[in-house]
């Protein structure tokens, strides 16, 4: 019997187009006089963290700007961008120029199962604090309410990795074999297999990953009940 449903966001919930362009492009805009104005303080173990990274120990913050620039135009699933895409979208979601976006049947059907008793979770490379503002500043209203916690790589790990799930499920308390997970890429989907959780493919219309057997794939969440 599942007891918690785990839903992805670029894809799943939300239009992978919504969160290239929205956040992506207000995060690419704004990089480099957010680096060099915080660089001191917010900024700080960003420019730490992407100088080991690449490998960069004398890299200013313009150039750290354009490594991170570079990272985001290839979807690099790299930790201190992350760090810096949430800080820095913060600011636009709370002054109104973001807003989280979703598929039309996504609002009804957690509604429709936080009501029936699920634990509602989020997992995304996106940081905890994006994925947190994606929610609460939702277009049409919060859905915060609904989310139980949120993972991403820093308290999870890499999407691909089955340990990720292990670690999930370790903290929320609920064995796999009761988690099912929800996501639009068939590699994060075997690798929740692996770790003995149930799925389910989303396969949305215009969303760039093609279903992949064996799981079992749907193109909205009214198609999905968490208690068959």
């Amino acid at each position: 019997m599942i007891s918690a449903v785990v839903v992805d966001i670029e894809g799943t919930t939300s239009p992978t187009r919504s969160v290239r362009e929205d956040l992506y492009g207000y995060t690419r805009e704004r990089l480099p006089n957010w680096l060099a104005e915080n660089s001191a303080t917010a900024a700080e173990p960003v420019l730490a963290a992407t100088r080991k990274l690449a490998r960069r120990t004398d890299a200013d913050p313009a150039e750290v700007a354009e490594i991170l620039r570079t990272w985001l135009d290839s979807d690099v699933k790299a930790e201190p961008l992350k760090t810096a895409q949430g800080l820095i979208c913060a600011e636009g979601f709370r002054a109104g120029a973001l807003h989280g976006e979703f598929f039309p049947d996504v609002r009804p059907a957690l509604t429709a199962w936080r009501a029936a008793g699920f634990a509602l979770y989020v997992y995304s490379s996106g940081s905890v604090r994006n994925q947190q503002d994606w929610f609460a500043f939702a277009r049409g209203g919060s859905l915060a309410e609904l989310i139980s916690g949120y993972f991403d790589l820093t308290t999870a790990g890499g999407k691909r990795e089955s340990s990720s799930y292990g670690t999930i499920a370790d903290v929320i308390g609920i064995p796999g074999e009761r988690i099912l997970f929800l996501s639009d890429h068939p590699d994060e989907l075997d690798a929740a297999v692996a770790a003995s959780w149930r799925v389910v493919g989303l396969a949305r219309p215009g969303e760039p990953n093609p279903p992949r057997p064996p799981h079992r794939w749907v193109d909205t969440f009214a198609d999905i009940d968490p208690a068959d």
